[in-house]
């Protein structure tokens, strides 16, 4: 999926949701979406790579097997059983709903592991407590759930793009949905390509040091400061070497 097609897409969804939120809020239902997409697909292939069948995926819920959710919620920092995976949801078509979700977003909230509280505490709570904003009844607001996520499905994750979908579709939103505050919040988001432009300059500046470390006041997405990695890394030995600093 290109640009323009995945531009079409959200554009479309976008508007049928207009008279359900307010149109710059609309961004933070698809991009807490997409990052709960995320991290489902990585603790769901994470479970492959322990041996777990597609037929065993079932049974893997918290109350079936405690020791080994305590094991994945140190490995990963988290856990995600499966009635709670993205992938379930679809699967469940017309009978997923909003409490599937409000269900789901809790569970994930109360088994963040304590070391990564830091990392997962909170992320969706924006999410969570929009929720109601999305119907005047809960048959509404599952109808609106179940086109967000169909959505969601078809957008390209795998790295495979030769761009930065998340970061490009932050981007469009944003320069297409004026602020609250009256401003284009576009102006508060740097297009990838001057990113890159810049990620460029400050790798090759910086090509001759062992340790570096990045730092950005108005971090935003992060995307800035992943970018900048990258593009060091590119010319540094030592990758993990590379220390990261935001402020937002």
């Amino acid at each position: 999926m290109n640009k323009q097609q995945l531009a079409s897409k959200i554009w479309a969804s976008a508007n049928k949701m207009r008279s359900k939120i307010e149109a710059n809020e609309y961004k933070d239902y698809i991009l807490g979406f997409i990052f709960y997409r995320y991290l489902s697909t990585e603790i769901e292939n994470f479970y492959h790579s322990e041996g777990w069948s597609e037929e065993d995926m079932p049974t893997l819920e918290e109350e079936n097997d405690p020791e080994y959710t305590e094991y994945v919620r140190k490995n990963r920092g988290y856990f995600i059983g499966y009635k709670n995976l993205f992938s379930t949801w679809l699967n469940k078509g017309t009978d997923f709903g909003v409490k599937d979700v409000s269900e789901a977003l809790s569970a994930f909230n109360r088994l963040i592991y304590p070391t990564h509280k830091k990392v997962f505490s909170g992320i969706f709570n924006t999410l969570e407590t929009g929720l109601k904003n999305l119907g005047d009844s809960d048959t509404n607001r599952s109808t609106a759930i179940r086109k967000l996520i169909q959505l969601i499905k078809d957008i390209p994750m795998d790295g495979n793009q030769g761009y930065d979908v998340l970061g490009y579709i932050y981007e469009y939103l944003i320069s297409n949905f004026a602020a609250s505050a009256g401003k284009k919040a576009g102006e508060f988001y740097t297009p990838h390509e001057v990113s890159v432009l810049m990620a460029e300059i400050v790798a090759h500046h910086l090509r001759d040091r062992e340790k570096i470390e990045i730092y950005d006041p108005t971090s935003g997405s992060g995307s800035l400061l992943i970018t900048i990695g990258r593009a060091v890394a590119k010319h540094n030995d030592s990758p993990d070497n590379i220390k990261y600093y935001a402020q937002e």
